[in-house]
């Protein structure tokens, strides 16, 4: 097998994984049972999921884009909106990184 048809091959591979995991994540999500113990842990999940990417990056950049975060939480529960949220954190990013 030639160098390219591997690489085609493994494409498609990682096509194919992708697209499975997706359509079975949602065939399976249909047939859970969204209240309870297992409501709870799926409504959670999305923001530990984020945490859990964000964070260690955050936190291990500088100390600006820690403080940056800690601005962003402290946003977002003051204010109640991911947005507004949002912007606070890029804004004090970028006044610590060029301002300070």
């Amino acid at each position: 097998m030639s160098d390219t048809a591997a690489v085609y091959l493994t494409i498609a591979g990682m096509v194919l994984a992708t697209y499975l995991t997706r359509v079975l994540g949602l065939f399976l999500a249909t047939r859970l049972p969204l209240s309870g113990r297992a409501g709870a842990f799926l409504q959670a999940l999305p923001g530990g999921i984020l945490i859990g990417i964000v964070a260690p990056a955050a936190l291990t950049q500088g100390t600006a884009e820690a403080v940056a975060s800690l601005i962003t939480i402290i946003t977002a529960r003051a204010a109640g909106s991911l947005p507004l949220a949002m912007l606070a954190g890029v804004a004090a990013v970028w006044a610590l990184r060029h301002v300070v």
